[in-house]
């Protein structure tokens, strides 16, 4: 099962956007369009990275305006947008931190959801987050049902991550076995070592023999490394 809430992607960076900013940089929220377009296409602290146009971004905060998500400031030069996120999605303030980082960050265990959430809201211990977690995975029909799921454990994960249902439900097994990017960018480079070994000992013996040959030709005895 899944919330009742149903976002889009672009709809989940753009409220979770404002809600890291309301945080971690205070003195510049509310945020204006520009800002908030920024903040959802930084490259860190993001997965995944997007880049989107000012128009994905104002179409987003229409539809969570209308959901009542995120709200309009009025006052000075330029138009400024808040979330009402806690409210909006009826949990307390730690639950909406970890949705929050879940709709930034991706999947997470978590032990790596206390560590991020360092500048959002400091959590006793790492037992204190999977409190709030299982209360957000066993959450009630009649409060519109799970917003979170605990992934199956993947191949030498030590931990069992965790991912948000805010954007629809997820395929936990293929969530789960999916290999992160950085085990994926060390499988290559090993077969090509290998190659490139056996090609450059062909190479080496080639010019042994050429160069035995030689000396042997012209009377000389070869030196061997």
């Amino acid at each position: 099962m899944t919330t009742s809430i149903l976002l889009s992607p672009i709809e989940a960076r753009v409220l979770a956007t404002l809600m890291e900013k309301a945080r971690t940089v205070p003195d510049s929220y509310p945020l204006t369009l520009n800002s908030l377009l920024l903040g959802c296409n930084q490259k860190s602290s993001r997965e995944p990275t997007m880049e989107l146009m000012e128009s994905d971004v104002a179409a987003a905060v229409a539809s969570l305006r209308e959901r009542g998500l995120v709200h309009e400031t009025t006052g000075g030069r330029a138009v400024r947008f808040t979330h009402n996120a806690q409210r909006g999605l009826g949990v307390p303030d730690q639950s909406s931190v970890l949705l929050g980082l879940l709709m930034l960050r991706g999947p997470q265990t978590a032990a790596e959801l206390r560590l991020n959430a360092e500048r959002w809201y400091k959590f006793a211990d790492t037992s204190s987050v999977e409190a709030f977690l299982e209360e957000l995975q066993e959450r009630s029909e009649e409060k519109g049902g799970p917003m979170v799921v605990k992934l199956d454990r993947a191949p030498g994960a030590r931990e069992q991550r965790w991912a948000h249902l805010l954007c629809g439900p997820v395929e936990t097994g293929e969530l789960a076995n999916r290999t992160s990017p950085h085990r994926t960018s060390h499988v290559a480079p090993v077969g090509e070592l290998g190659a490139r070994v056996a090609q450059l000992e062909a190479e080496v013996s080639a010019l042994r023999a050429t160069v035995e040959r030689l000396c042997g030709e012209l009377g000389v005895a070869a030196q061997q490394p």
